[in-house]
C-alpha cells in the first residue's frame, strides 16, 4: 500500500523515483572523448556482433556467419547456421555456444556438439543475449525477453520489457535447466564474478545496471552498479583484473519521458514505423525521417559531438568493485556506434561496432589509468 502511494506521488510530484526522466551525466571516468572514433580499424563486417577468441585467433559473428578474422583482417567462413546468431561463448576446452536468435542456444565442439537447448524452466530460449560456460557440462545463459526475439530488442524496451530470465543449462541432459532468476529487464551480459565466488555478473539492460546472482541456484539479484547513462550489453572479465562493459546505446531525456508517457508510447507503437520510433539505436543519421531533439540537428554543415543522439559508442572498464575507471567513446557526430561486444586478445581490446559494422582494436595497456583531459585537451567535452 505505502509502495502505490508513494509511486502515485513519485509521478504527479515532479516525476520523481522511477517516473523521473533525467539522465545522469557523462563525467569523472564517463567524460567523453574521441578514443575509440580514433582506435584501429581492424575488419569491415556488415552487422557484427560477437567476438570470442579461440587458440588459432578471432572468431566474429555476422548475420547468420561465423568469420574468422586474423591480424591483418583478413576474413574467412568459419561456419553458417539456422539463423542470425545472438550471442557466443567459448568453453576453456573450445567448446562454442552459439545463440541462434529465435531458437535457442547450439553448442559446436567438444563432447556436446551438435546438441541444440530450445527451452528453459519458464519456457522457450528465443531470445538468447549472453551465455558463459562454467564447465564444459554447465552453461548459463540470458534469455532476454520471453516476448520478443533478440532482433527486436528496443520492441522490448518500447513495451517496457520485463520478461528477461537467466538459466543454468546441464548440457548432459541429466537435469533439467534451473532459472537462477526471472522478470528481468532485458539481461544482455553475463561474467563469472571476479575472484571464483561462485556468483555472476549480469548486466540488467532496461534497469541501467548490473547484478550479481547465485550461479549454482535462484537467488534475488544485487545491485552492484547503477544509474548509468546507457544500457548496458556485453560484460567481459580483464586478465589484469576487472571488467570490460560494453553500452550499446546511450539514454536521453526524450527516451525517458516517452518511456513513462504510456499514452504517447501506445500510440506511438500503433501508428509509427518502428525503424523511426522515439527509442535507442544502434547507427543512426541515414534517414531524415528519423526522431530528433533540437541539439541533435546539424547546423552549418555540423553535427556537433555533445549533441543529444540516438546511437553512441561507449567502453566502460570497471575495477574489480566495479567502479568505473576509464571509457572510450564515439560520439554523436562520429560513427564507430553500437559496440555489442569486447574481448581481449592480448593488449588489445577487441570491440565490435555493429552501428557502423567494424571490427575495432585499441591497446587498453596504454590506457591503464583514468584519462587526463588536462594533458589531453583534444578528448574533453
Amino acid at each position: 500500500m505505502a509502495s502505490a502511494i508513494r509511486r502515485t506521488i513519485d509521478r504527479f510530484v515532479g516525476g520523481r523515483g522511477e517516473f523521473s526522466i533525467t539522465v545522469p551525466v557523462m563525467d569523472g571516468a564517463l567524460k567523453p572523448n574521441d578514443l575509440l572514433e580514433s582506435a584501429a580499424g581492424v575488419a569491415t563486417i556488415a552487422a557484427v556482433d560477437n567476438a570470442i577468441v579461440l587458440a588459432h585467433g578471432l572468431l566474429v559473428s555476422s548475420g547468420d556467419r561465423i568469420l574468422e578474422v586474423d591480424a591483418s583482417g583478413k576474413q574467412r567462413e568459419h561456419s553458417r547456421h539456422e539463423a542470425p546468431i545472438s550471442c557466443l561463448a567459448v568453453s576453456a576446452g573450445s567448446a562454442i555456444a552459439i545463440g541462434l536468435d529465435g531458437l535457442g542456444l547450439k553448442i559446436v565442439g567438444g563432447k556436446h556438439d551438435g546438441k541444440l537447448f530450445g527451452r528453459l524452466a519458464g519456457g522457450p530460449l528465443t531470445c538468447p543475449t549472453a551465455a558463459m560456460f562454467l564447465d564444459e557440462d554447465t552453461l548459463l545463459a540470458c534469455n532476454g525477453s520471453a516476448s520478443f526475439p533478440t532482433a527486436k530488442w528496443s520492441h522490448d524496451l518500447v513495451h517496457l520489457g520485463n520478461t528477461g530470465s537467466v538459466a543454468r543449462i546441464d548440457l548432459t541432459a541429466e537435469r533439467p535447466p534451473v532459472d537462477l532468476a526471472t522478470g528481468l529487464c532485458f539481461p544482455a551480459g553475463i561474467c563469472e564474478l571476479d575472484g571464483a565466488s561462485g556468483e555472476v555478473v549480469v548486466s540488467e539492460a532496461w534497469r541501467h545496471r548490473l547484478i550479481t546472482l547465485a550461479a549454482d541456484r535462484p537467488s534475488s539479484p544485487a545491485e552492484v552498479l547503477g544509474g548509468l547513462p546507457g544500457y548496458p550489453g556485453r560484460l567481459q572479465g580483464s586478465a589484469a583484473g576487472g571488467y570490460w562493459l560494453a553500452l550499446f546505446a546511450v539514454r536521453s531525456q526524450l527516451q525517458e519521458f516517452v518511456l513513462r508517457e504510456n499514452r504517447f508510447r501506445k500510440q506511438m507503437i500503433a501508428e509509427i514505423d518502428p525503424e523511426f520510433w522515439i527509442a535507442p539505436a544502434l547507427a543512426s543519421g541515414h534517414s531524415f525521417k528519423e526522431p530528433l531533439q533540437a541539439g541533435g540537428v546539424i547546423r552549418l554543415g555540423i553535427h556537433k559531438p555533445w549533441a543529444p543522439t540516438r546511437s553512441y559508442g561507449l567502453v566502460l572498464r570497471l575495477d574489480a568493485d566495479f567502479q568505473p575507471v576509464w571509457s572510450v567513446h564515439s560520439r554523436a557526430g562520429a560513427t564507430r556506434h553500437g559496440i555489442t561486444s569486447l574481448v581481449e586478445a592480448g593488449s588489445r581490446l577487441v570491440a565490435t561496432s555493429k552501428g557502423k559494422g567494424e571490427v575495432v582494436a585499441f591497446d587498453h595497456t596504454a590506457l591503464s589509468e583514468p584519462l587526463d583531459t588536462a594533458s589531453h585537451p583534444e578528448h574533453a567535452q
